[in-house]
């Protein structure tokens, strides 16, 4: 007999995992409560019942009233039982079934019974169950109880009383805050537990009163608080204190720092991680106060337990996005975690050293990475691309080692999300990376060879339709194009239509190539396919001729729909059929703002291929569609920038206006943004008056009112202004919001007749001097500089005065002049008493900007700045020598 035995112990991996509760049911269960009610009451029976009835009311399971009443009385009947185990399960069962008003005079006898008990864990379970179960009126009977538990000695029922406070103050809070003289004392108990729950719950009465919780926090700081867990709370409500009361005292000190860096020396290891985290999570911390923190959590880092080793890696992970070397120096110790056994540590680490490595690392990184990214699941590799990407836009002379491993991980096995990540991170880097468009775009060929995922295919052979005609040579990448319409579905087969058409059309030494092949199509199987081979062929001249493409067909072949899908889909739904036809130009083209309910809750921000605008129109192709169909703006010219849109009402005011600021050469367009926020009110005529009395060199020259603003349906009004041709001109702008109210009946959903005139004042504007200089960056800054040529250079000193560190002039700077900082520089290593910058850019009127800046610490912290401009126009180089002088 013991053969099997020990053969069924050993294939117990293999068996399935048996629940004790597997099949039960309700009404079985209601049966068998009647247990409660045996004469001769059997405890370990009973508890069995009692475990069922719990499993099923944590499984969602629902009692009507008359269940819950019945097994609640015959609950109530258990109590007469002195078995321990039973009572507890009896104090369970009790706060689950909820028992209403009238049911809770039944027990409550019973309850303050045990609660003035000899046995401590009555008391203790007594109390959690009178106060969850109880109402205002009985907690003022058994208030005196509660103040006398909360001090009690032993630690398991102060600790019952103080938690139920906890729970209490949410209902009532006027009977809790008259406990503060016994919360105080439990907090100098010398029970761990019982000085963490009185901390927490004295916390709470005087959360509403911050120099409350400010003497709070320093009477503890320097008093002895024995509990770590009492501890760590100390240490969130001490970074709360900091955080409120400003980054700085007037002497230059951190309000209690010391506190939180003592806490590093702590005996506790969660005192010490917690101590470490509030440092590195502090507003505008400096490299002088992270570096003990970051000593610590690099000791963490080597630590045999797990918990202690992803909390760390953790922690620096966060703090390597904002101060990336300051935490170099853990760089090693990172190093050997990409081999730990748990995955999470490892991927943390890796992404970690993406976000802290130097240049000459990259190649090593890559080496390690390769083989550790067949241990991860895909959710982790997704995650290392997405640093991959980053790392390679930080150092762009390193693509191709970059560009490599991403092209021999999508030839892996792999999910759709992770092949995305990674199709994208490639997309971004052609985009951004002029020198690895080729090698990129044949990464891609080549993955749709033997791709999957209908979605991928068709958005790289569309972005190949885009790029490809740009190439040098764009024939070699026909070939792959033209295997879709053999080997793929109908939807990719018609994706490659659309893509040879597009190389037709752009490249007319291909077109005789590319009309032997569309003819080919026409013998599809599919209707799309023939029906796109068919129009293309028409429209691009299918009789051989070798002649130009005309603007106009490209643009109807090819060109972006002006119109905003969603506005054209409202108005073909609205659209009656008659005799008139459809008209598209009756489609309003105004583009909708991101609706209110999405901005409260920001997701992630999709990237790459096939990303779709969020908020207004997030580039400039899309402002400037959108311009171009207001018929006072077509002849302003090309739109040089569009600003991000800049906030001139405060989050959760009655109307959310922000304005995106579009200049051109001899004007300024100003887009206001605007949501209505208020259900029962409707606004009509919707304009900005704006005052330009500070801003005297720009004129307005027209405005266009919002006729209409429903409740969370985003509008535009605009207002232009003309200012002196080809300058970067400044100015400050106030804004007055005017509209017309009308109440809206929230049964009908229609507005009254007459409305009231009202206005909302909205925050100042100011255009600078950053608004006229567009963030380009390019690959290589040393040969650009040199290519550029010294024609134009102008070179000057400044004194920026007192800074608190070198990295503040530094961001300063590269704020005000509104560039793009090259490969890396504008990140400043820690204690550097100079720092060399690089910018890029293009300044108004399409003149490349390069810049180098020089800094330097004269004296404790004054900082000294040495500037350097190359461009193609001296005016432009003049410009910025202003824009910094005058800043």
């Amino acid at each position: 007999m013991a053969q099997p035995l020990v053969k069924k112990d050993d294939d117990r991996d293999d068996e399935v995992d048996y629940s004790p509760f597997l099949g039960i049911e309700k009404g079985a269960v209601l049966q068998e409560a009647r247990v409660f009610n045996d004469p001769q009451l059997d405890a370990r029976r009973c508890s069995q019942v009692i475990t069922k009835l719990l499993y099923l009311l944590n499984q969602g399971e629902t009692f009507t009233k008359i269940e819950a009443t019945e097994v609640f009385f015959a609950v109530t009947k258990l109590f007469q039982s002195r078995d321990l185990g039973l009572r507890r399960m009896v104090y369970l069962i009790i706060k689950e079934l909820s028992p209403s008003a009238d049911e809770v005079i039944i027990v409550t006898s019973s309850l303050m019974k045990d609660m003035n008990s000899k046995t401590d864990m009555y008391r203790a379970n007594a109390i959690r169950v009178l106060c969850r179960i109880t109402d205002g009126t009985l907690l003022t009977q058994i208030e005196r109880y509660l103040k006398q538990a909360i001090v009690d000695k032993n630690p398991v029922v102060a600790s019952a009383a103080l938690v139920s406070g906890i729970h209490l103050l949410q209902t009532n809070p006027e009977i809790v805050k008259r406990w503060s003289n016994e919360v105080q004392e439990a907090v100098q108990s010398r029970a761990a537990l019982v000085q963490f729950h009185a901390l927490a719950l004295l916390h709470q009465i005087r959360q509403n009163d911050r120099l409350a919780v400010s003497k709070l926090v320093t009477s503890l700081t320097r008093g002895n608080v024995r509990s770590p867990l009492a501890q760590c709370l100390l240490i969130r409500y001490t970074s709360q204190v900091i955080r409120e009361s400003g980054n700085n005292t007037q002497s230059g000190d951190r309000p209690f720092y010391d506190f939180l860096e003592s806490c590093l020396r702590h005996k506790s290891e969660m005192v010490i991680f917690e101590a470490a985290k509030a440092i590195t999570e502090l507003n505008g911390v400096s490299s002088r106060e992270l570096t003990p923190a970051i000593t610590v959590l690099q000791l963490f880092l080597s630590s045999s337990k797990p918990v202690l080793r992803f909390a760390a890696v953790r922690t620096l992970n966060k703090v390597a996005m904002t101060h990336p070397m300051a935490v170099t120096n853990c760089n090693i110790d990172m190093e050997s975690l990409i081999s730990d056994q748990n995955r999470s540590i490892a991927t943390l680490a890796i992404t970690t050293l993406l976000k802290t490595g130097n240049e000459s690392s990259v190649d090593r990184l890559m080496k390690q990475i390769t083989n550790f990214m067949s241990d991860i699941a895909d959710e982790f590799k997704i995650v290392v691309v997405e640093a991959i990407r980053s790392l390679c836009l930080k150092f762009p002379l390193k693509y191709r080692a970059l560009m490599n491993f991403l092209s021999n991980i999508l030839r892996e096995e792999g999910g759709f999300d992770y092949k995305k990540a990674i199709v994208d991170s490639i997309v971004i880097l052609i985009r951004d990376i002029p020198d690895a468009k080729e090698s990129g775009l044949l990464h891609l060929c080549e993955f749709i060879e033997d791709c999957e995922f209908t979605y991928l295919s068709t958005q790289i052979l569309h972005f190949l339709g885009v790029e490809g005609p740009k190439t040098s040579d764009p024939s070699k990448y026909i070939r792959y194009i033209y295997n879709r319409v053999h080997l793929e579905n109908a939807t990719v087969r018609a994706s490659a239509v659309s893509t040879l058409a597009k190389f037709g059309a752009s490249v007319d030494a291909l077109k005789p190539r590319i009309f032997v092949l569309l003819r080919r199509c026409l013998f599809d199987s599919d209707d799309e396919v023939r029906d796109r081979a068919t129009l293309y062929l028409n429209t691009l001249g299918g009789d051989g001729s070798v002649v130009e493409t005309d603007k106009d067909t490209k643009d109807f072949l090819f060109g972006t729909l002006d119109i905003p899908l969603v506005n054209l889909e409202t108005s073909l739904k609205n659209y009656e059929p008659s005799e008139e036809p459809f008209d598209i130009n009756s489609v309003p083209r105004e583009v909708k703002s991101q609706p209110l309910a999405e901005k409260k809750a920001p997701g992630k921000k999709p990237t790459g291929l096939g990303a779709p605008p969020t908020g207004p129109p997030s580039t400039a192709d899309a402002y400037e569609r959108m311009l171009l169909s207001i018929p006072e703006f077509a002849n302003y010219g090309k739109l040089f920038k569009s600003s991000a849109p800049v906030e001139l009402t405060e989050a959760e005011t009655e109307y959310a206006v922000n304005v995106v600021k579009h200049i051109f050469d001899r004007h300024v367009v100003f887009q206001y943004n605007c949501t209505n926020t208020i259900p029962e009110q409707l606004l009509e005529d919707v304009i900005v008056i704006v005052d330009s009395s500070d801003a005297e060199e720009f004129s307005e020259v027209f405005s266009k009112p919002l006729r209409s603003l429903p409740y969370d349906s985003p509008g535009q009004t605009f207002v232009a202004f003309e200012k002196p041709e080809g300058l970067p001109t400044v100015g400050k702008f106030s804004n007055i919001l005017k509209f017309f109210v009308k109440e809206v009946d929230p049964s009908t959903g229609e507005a009254e007749d007459d409305g009231v005139e009202d206005e909302y004042q909205l925050e100042d504007l100011e255009v600078v001097a950053a608004d006229y200089i567009l963030k380009v960056g390019v690959s290589n800054f040393r040969s650009a500089w040199e290519s550029m040529g010294p024609d134009f250079e102008r070179v000057d000193e400044y004194g920026l005065g007192p800074r608190e560190s070198l990295a503040e002039a530094v961001n300063t700077v590269i704020n005000l002049l509104g560039m793009q900082p090259c490969e890396g520089t504008e990140v400043v290593p820690p204690n550097s008493r100079s720092h060399a910058c690089l910018l890029s850019g293009v300044y108004i009127g399409n003149v490349k900007v390069l810049v180098r800046l020089s800094f330097g610490l004269d004296g404790p912290k004054d900082v000294a700045m040495k500037l350097a401009v190359r461009s193609e126009d001296e005016t432009a180089s003049d410009a910025i020598h202003e824009i910094v002088a005058s800043g």
